[in-house]
C-alpha cells in the first residue's frame, strides 16, 4: 500500500480512507502485532479482534477530540499503532518503552487509563457528563468486553447511564470469552443472543413495511417508544431486551469483523440520541490460526514461534503457583471442608489443576472480586474453609468485602494472593505491592509470606486449621523447594498456641480469636546486623550474607514468616545482638513489613537502643519491565542489600566511635 503504511499514517488519515485502503491497512497491522509480539509477548489475541472494529471506529469519529475509552486497555495495542506510536512498538511492556495497557500520558488518544476490567463505562459517562456540563460536543464511546460484564461494575455504569440519558455509545465487544471462559448466567444471556443474528434485520424489515402502508411512520415512532415492542413480535424474543430495559437503544448484534457494516452502524449511531449499545461479535485472535484456536494461550503470553504457533520453550521451573495449587490438592484430599475460588483466572491462579481434581469443589465466580470474597465469607460461615485465590492487586477491588464481610466477621477464610510483591511486565495496575500495607492494618488478619515451596505448604495448613481470617501472598517467580541446605535443618514449626490474657470479656471490641505467636526463623546468625527478609526476599538475604561475610561483616539472616503479627520476642532477641536490622521486602515501605518492626521496637522501649534500616519500593507506582530488573533497581536483590549493609555498618560504626571516642 503506497499512500498509507504503519510507518507512515496518522490518526486523521483514516477518516479519508476508502475501504479497501483500510483493509489493506488491517492486514499490515495484523503482520505487525503477529510479528512483534512473536519476539516481545504481550497480548496478542484479544488485538487480532479488534482490528477491523478500531479502524471502523477511528475512520467515523475525530479522536482525540471524540472520546474513546476500552475496558482493561490490553486491546489497545492497534490504537496504538494508528496513533504515532508505531515507531516505538517493539519496546511494548518493555523496561523503558510503551506500556501494554493506555495510559494518558503516554498519549492524548489514550482518554483514560486500565489494567483492570469493567472500568470503561462509568469512565466514558464521567466524559459524557462533564461534556453535557461544559456545553461541547464530543462525542464519547466506551467499548467493553463480554468479559466485563461479569463484574458488578461494568453492571453499576450500565444502570447509571440509562437513568441519565446522556449521549454515550457502549460496544460490547463480545468474542464469547474473557481471559477464561465466561461464566454466570450473563454469559448464557449473550450466548442466546449471538443465536439471534437475524434480530436487526428483523426490525428493519418491519420497519420498511410500515412505511409503505398509511400512518406507518407514526407505528414506526410508537414501535421505538415502545422499546422496538413490535419487532419483537417478528424478531426472536428477548434480543437486547436487558439492555433495552435499562434505557439503551440496543443495536446487533452485528459482525465486528465486516468493515463496511460496521462503519455504516457506526455513522448511524452518530444521529441516535440517549445512551447506545452496540452489540458487536469478533474472534479473539481472527487472522492467526493458532490464536483463533487457543485463545487462552494466546491471550496474553511471552515470545513464540510463527511458523510453528506455539510458545518458545519456557522454563521447567516450579514457581509458587505450581507450589500453591499441589498443596491445595494436598489439603483438599486430606480435608473435605477444603473448597476454592477464583475470579476468571483459574489457570493463572493454578486452581484450573484443582478444579480437574475436585471439580464441585472449585468455584470461578467471573471478573466479580467483590463477590468472590463475600461468597468465600458465607462458604466460612457455614463451615467450610476456602481458598480465595486471586492476584495480590485484584484483591484490591474487594477490599471493603475483606472488611466488612470477613475480617469483622473473624471469618476463616484463607486469601491466597498470587503476584505479590512486582509482577513484571503489565506494569503499575498490576504491581502487588500494597498488600502487605492494607491488609496488616485490619484486626483479625493473619499475613503470611512464605520463602519456598515447603514454607507455603506449612502456612496452607496452618491456614485451614486456625478460626482465623489468613492472608499468604507469595510472588509471580520460581520457588525453591525448601532443602535442609537451603533452610539450615528442617522447617520449624510455623506457630504456638498462646493462653489467653485474661478471661473476662471486654465488650468495647468484637471477641478476639484464640491468641497464637507466629514464628520467625533465624537461617543464619550473625553478630553485626540482621537481616529480616520476607518471603522471596529471604533468599536475596542469604546471597547478600554470604557476600557480607567475605568482606568481614557478619550478617544474621532472619525469615520474618508472618508480617502481621510480628515475632516480637525474635525481633527483640536477634536485635539486642546487633543493635542495627535491615528489613526487605518487595512491597511498598509505607505501613509495611518495615513500618511494623519499627512500632514493635518501639512498644517495647527498644527503638532508640535498636537502628532500622528499612528496604522495600517507595512512595512510587512501579512502572512495566522484568521482575529481576525492577528489583534490582530498587536495589531489592542481593547487591543492593549489600551496599546497604555496608553502609549501614560502617555509619553505626563510625558514629559508635565518635561517641565513646
Amino acid at each position: 500500500m503506497a499512500k498509507h503504511t504503519l510507518a507512515t499514517v496518522q490518526a486523521a488519515d483514516i477518516a479519508s480512507m476508502n475501504l479497501s485502503e483500510m483493509t489493506a491497512l488491517g492486514e499490515e497491522i495484523r503482520k505487525t502485532l503477529i510479528e512483534t509480539l512473536s519476539r516481545t509477548g504481550g497480548h496478542l489475541a484479544p488485538n487480532l479482534g479488534v482490528v477491523e472494529l478500531t479502524l471502523a471506529l477511528y475512520h467515523t469519529f475525530q479522536f482525540p477530540h471524540d472520546r474513546i475509552v476500552w475496558d482493561v486497555g490490553h486491546q489497545s495495542y492497534v490504537q496504538k499503532l494508528l496513533t504515532g506510536r508505531a515507531g516505538r512498538f517493539d519496546t511494548m511492556r518493555q523496561f523503558g518503552g510503551i506500556s501494554g495497557f493506555c495510559r494518558r500520558w503516554e498519549s492524548d488518544f489514550d482518554a483514560f487509563g486500565a489494567g483492570h476490567a469493567c472500568t470503561s463505562i462509568s469512565a466514558a459517562l464521567g466524559f459524557a457528563k462533564a461534556r453535557d456540563l461544559a456545553g461541547t460536543d464530543e462525542r464519547v464511546i466506551a467499548v467493553v468486553g463480554d468479559g466485563a460484564l461479569t463484574g458488578g461494575m461494568a453492571w453499576e455504569a450500565l444502570n447509571n447511564a440509562g437513568a441519565m440519558k446522556s449521549d454515550i455509545l457502549v460496544i460490547l465487544n463480545d468474542n464469547e470469552m474473557s481471559i477464561a471462559p465466561n461464566v454466570g448466567a450473563l454469559a448464557t444471556y449473550l450466548a442466546k443472543i449471538r443465536m439471534e443474528p437475524l434480530y436487526r434485520h428483523a426490525e428493519s424489515s418491519v420497519k420498511a413495511a410500515l412505511h409503505r402502508i398509511p400512518m406507518g411512520d407514526a407505528l414506526t415512532r410508537t414501535a421505538e417508544g415502545l422499546k422496538h415492542g413490535l419487532t419483537h413480535l417478528v424478531a426472536p424474543d428477548a434480543s437486547g431486551v436487558i439492555f433495552e430495559e435499562m434505557g439503551f437503544n440496543y443495536l446487533g448484534p452485528i459482525d465486528g469483523h465486516d468493515l463496511p457494516l460496521l462503519v455504516d452502524i457506526l455513522k448511524f449511531t452518530r444521529g441516535l440520541k440517549g445512551p447506545v449499545l452496540l452489540h458487536v461479535l469478533t474472534k479473539k485472535g481472527k487472522g492467526f490460526t493458532p490464536a483463533e484456536d487457543d485463545s487462552v494461550t494466546f491471550h496474553g503470553l511471552g515470545p513464540f514461534k510463527i511458523s510453528e504457533g506455539k510458545l518458545e520453550a519456557s522454563s521447567s521451573a516450579r514457581t509458587f503457583t505450581h507450589a500453591f495449587v499441589d498443596a491445595a490438592i494436598d489439603l483438599a484430599q486430606a480435608d473435605p471442608r477444603v473448597v476454592a475460588i477464583t475470579a476468571a483466572m483459574p489457570t493463572g491462579t493454578g486452581l484450573s489443576k484443582f478444579a480437574k481434581a475436585f471439580p464441585s469443589r472449585t468455584f470461578d465466580v467471573g471478573i466479580a472480586e467483590q463477590h468472590a470474597v463475600t461468597f468465600a465469607g458465607g462458604l466460612a460461615a457455614a463451615g467450610f474453609r476456602p481458598l480465595c485465590a486471586i492476584y495480590s492487586t485484584f484483591l484490591q477491588r474487594g477490599y471493603d468485602q475483606v472488611v466488612h464481610d470477613i475480617s469483622i466477621q473473624r471469618l476463616p477464610v484463607t486469601f491466597c494472593l498470587d503476584r505479590g510483591g512486582i509482577a513484571g511486565d503489565d506494569g503499575a495496575t498490576h504491581q502487588g505491592v500494597f498488600d502487605l500495607s492494607y491488609l496488616r492494618c485490619l484486626p483479625h488478619m493473619t499475613v503470611l509470606a512464605p520463602r519456598d515451596g515447603a514454607e507455603l505448604k506449612l502456612m496452607l495448613h496452618a491456614a485451614v486449621n486456625l478460626d482465623r481470617p489468613i492472608a499468604i501472598r507469595y510472588p509471580r517467580a520460581n520457588v525453591a523447594d525448601g532443602t535442609r541446605e537451603e533452610t539450615g535443618g528442617a522447617p520449624l514449626p510455623l506457630y504456638e498456641s498462646l493462653p489467653a490474657p485474661h478471661p473476662e470479656e471486654d465488650h468495647l471490641f468484637a471477641p478476639e480469636p484464640p491468641p497464637v505467636r507466629f514464628l520467625s526463623q533465624v537461617l543464619r546468625e550473625g553478630s553485626d546486623v540482621a537481616i529480616f527478609a520476607v518471603g522471596a526476599m529471604v533468599y536475596a538475604a542469604l546471597q547478600a550474607a554470604d557476600t557480607l561475610a567475605e568482606r568481614g561483616i557478619l550478617a544474621a539472616v532472619v525469615d520474618a514468616r508472618s508480617v502481621k503479627p510480628i515475632d516480637v520476642q525474635t525481633l527483640c532477641d536477634v536485635g539486642r545482638i546487633t543493635r542495627r536490622i535491615i528489613t526487605v521486602e518487595d512491597a511498598v515501605l509505607a505501613g509495611g513489613y518495615g513500618s511494623a518492626v519499627l512500632e514493635s521496637l518501639n512498644g517495647v522501649g527498644l527503638l532508640g537502643q535498636i537502628h532500622v534500616e528499612r528496604m522495600g519500593i517507595p512512595d512510587h507506582f512501579v512502572e512495566h519491565g522484568k521482575r529481576d530488573l525492577l528489583l534490582g533497581k530498587m536495589g531489592l536483590n542481593a547487591d543492593g542489600i549489600v551496599k546497604r549493609a555496608v553502609t549501614f555498618v560502617q555509619d553505626g560504626k563510625q558514629i559508635w566511635a565518635a561517641k565513646t571516642g
